[in-house]
């Protein structure tokens, strides 16, 4: 695809790398040449890094250059485009004239996309004939390493572009979240507009000073507090945004005094080198201070939980795009969907009400669906109620519901010859959270009663199995945590209790929660050189997802204190001294082996023995002997009377391979 970016400053260049990198033909333009030429050697530096960390092969890296090109033209830059993406300063009247002529000058079907982070996509497009055409996709800093675009549609944006910018930013390695709806700031940057006029309003009310609220951010394991990240950012870039929500959303978003003044005074953060902290460094020299609780993450956690609620009221996006686009966008282990379903709307009320009073800023109040007792049924929706549609734009939403996908954070394939694979789908590492656990819980049961798989392979779409349990989720309190743990070790406990066998293959990492999701499984295969143990009690915590107790019955008491009570990681060879791990195999080849592994079972052995036999040897530990034995033999008085029993005698005699069915 030939794509033209316009605007070659931080955010265009990296957004024609991306592109170059996927594959595309790439015009980057700028009237300015200086600009030109400080994009190419960015991109040579990062095409640089990225060959150096193993991102991209080294003789990929000239073909990416080869496909970027820049020119001072617009009208031989926009020509023959499929897609022209706009990446200039947030400027309305400069994105107005800039959309007025790629209107005039470019291919009737062509996209033509915005990167603003603010303006409404209506406003940018006042000027152009063809409207339909024009939608917002915009990136997040650094545009080639960070995840997240908002793919966002104006009133005028036809269902026909739209889907096809999705897809674009899916082709380009990135995850899109869909902005149904013309809103300022869209999603991250709206949910973060009441923040940034929340700290304004609590330095102008005299209730802490930056360093210490910064400093309590730190201890709650937030990178940077929320003044040292203005500085970063700009306080005239967040006076400049505040400007425009007060313009297009409320005007007490102009109620913030202090950082107006900084920057009437030429303190603008990083940028100049002083603003809240003195920057001359190139980093933030932040004073020591004491963590103040007068302001709180749950302050927070409401704030952005009441824009979220707006956002879904005035259907600008589903709440699992915004819990998607928060995580993403704001470098987040959790967003406000998977808060607000671990609080009460009574609390969240309570918080908001408080805020609201405390500093006289109406902003603050709980939303319609909150004040009325409704959040959680506003944050559990699926989909906005139906439109009128035109008969022919029928077909494309039922094409679109057919691919949707059913899990989010797993894949499940079937291979023939009665195997599925279960594949951990949360790259890098494959930290398993709720919405993991959930997936998984599901995907078991749909496979429980499926005759036709007998075997199912847990193992990874990437090179990690599972580097453990996302430690940084959100959850409440004490009683939660035990709860959370509880609710891994039920799902863990369907891996032993599904009448089918369930073999880990392990690669990379498997830690923590990635360990004992692996001792749940019936066979262990891994890896030379995968990394395997228990973390925990490094960490101040214990196995809690049944690992204390399963590994101990896996490789015996000695083993197991040895390796729990030191956190030490052994290697794939290592485990299968141990006991834990039954076959070792090369990288390359163990997606292949475990496969062959599962098939010998399904093809091999009959299903109703194998799920009885797995039966025994896991009931028979944690009973008494005579009674384990009493129950093999009533499991061997079932098996006689099978259809399968009879195949396995014949074929045994004709000397032939079983043909099993199961009866």
């Amino acid at each position: 695809m030939k794509v033209t970016v316009i605007g070659a400053g931080e955010m265009g260049r990296g957004i024609a790398l991306v592109f170059a990198q996927y594959g595309n033909q790439v015009t980057l333009e700028d009237a300015y040449r200086e600009q030109l030429d400080r994009a190419l050697k960015y991109v040579d530096e990062n095409i640089a890094k990225m060959t150096e960390r193993g991102i991209i092969k080294s003789d990929e890296g000239p073909a990416i250059r080869e496909r970027i090109k820049v020119s001072s033209s617009l009208e031989e830059s926009v020509a023959g485009a499929e897609l022209v993406v706009e990446a200039v300063p947030e400027i309305v009247e400069l994105k107005q004239d800039i959309f007025k002529k790629l209107d005039e000058l470019s291919s009737p079907n062509t996209i033509l996309a915005t990167n603003t982070s603010n303006i409404k996509i209506s406003e940018i497009c006042k000027y152009v004939s063809r409207k339909g055409r024009v939608l917002g996709m915009h990136f997040f800093n650094p545009a080639n390493r960070m995840k997240l675009v908002e793919v966002i549609r104006s009133e005028f944006t036809e269902d026909e572009y739209f889907q096809k910018a999705v897809s674009i930013v899916e082709s380009i390695g990135k995850t899109p979240v869909r902005v149904l709806k013309d809103s300022p700031g869209f999603i991250v940057n709206r949910i973060n507009a009441p923040d940034m006029l929340f700290f304004c309003t609590v330095l102008d009310a005299n209730i802490v000073k930056p360093e210490e609220l910064d400093a309590y951010a730190k201890s709650q394991g937030l990178p940077m507090g929320p003044y040292e990240l203005m500085d970063f950012v700009g306080l005239d870039t967040v006076v400049h945004s505040l400007d425009y929500y007060a313009k297009t959303l409320s005007e007490e978003y102009l109620k913030c005094k202090i950082l107006r003044n900084m920057v009437q005074a030429g303190k603008l953060g990083k940028k100049s080198g002083s603003g809240f902290y003195d920057w001359s460094t190139g980093r933030a020299n932040i004073p020591k201070a004491s963590p103040s609780e007068k302001v709180t993450m749950m302050d927070i956690f409401a704030i952005e939980i009441n824009e979220a609620v707006k956002l879904i009221e005035e259907e600008v996006a589903l709440p699992d795009e915004i819990e998607t686009a928060v995580k993403l966008g704001m470098n987040r282990p959790f967003g406000p969907i998977s808060v607000a379903k671990s609080l009460t709307n009574a609390e969240v009320k309570k918080v908001l009400e408080n805020i609201s009073r405390t500093y006289g800023v109406k902003i603050f109040e709980p939303a319609k669906s909150i004040a009325e007792g409704r959040m959680k049924d506003v944050i559990s929706i699926k989909a906005f109620p139906k439109k009128e549609v035109k008969r022919e734009e029928v077909k494309e939403e039922k094409k679109e519901e057919r691919v949707e996908k059913k899990y989010l954070s797993i894949i499940v394939e079937k291979r023939g010859n009665y195997v599925a694979r279960i594949l951990l789908n949360r790259p890098r590492h494959n930290f398993i959270n709720s919405d993991l656990l959930k997936d998984l819980e599901s995907a078991l049961l749909d496979l429980w009663e499926d005759r036709e798989v007998r075997v199912v392979v847990i193992s990874s779409s990437g090179q990690t199995f599972s580097a453990g349990a996302e430690l940084t989720q959100f959850i409440p309190g004490t009683f939660d945590f035990v709860e959370y743990s509880r609710k891994g070790e039920r799902v863990f406990k369907l891996i032993q209790e599904i009448p089918k066998i369930v073999i880990a293959e392990i690669k990379g990492y498997a830690l923590g929660g990635g360990f004992e999701l692996a001792l749940s499984c019936d066979i262990r295969v891994s890896t030379p050189n995968a990394q395997i143990g228990f973390p925990e009690v490094t960490l101040g915590l214990i196995p809690a997802w049944s690992g204390s107790q399963r590994l101990s019955r896996v490789a015996g008491v000695s083993r197991a204190s040895y390796l729990i009570l030191t956190g030490k990681r052994i290697s794939g060879e290592e485990a299968k001294q141990f006991g834990i791990i039954s076959e070792v195999f090369p990288e390359e080849k163990i997606d292949e082996e475990t496969i062959k592994i599962a098939e010998s079972i399904s093809l091999g052995s009959s299903p109703i023995a194998a799920s009885l036999a797995k039966r025994l040897i896991n009931r028979g530990v944690d009973i008494a002997y005579d009674s384990a034995l009493e129950m093999e033999s009533m499991a061997a008085g079932v098996l006689y009377g099978t259809e399968d029993l009879k195949e396995g005698i014949s074929a045994m005699l004709q000397k032939r391979k079983p043909s099993f069915q199961g009866k």
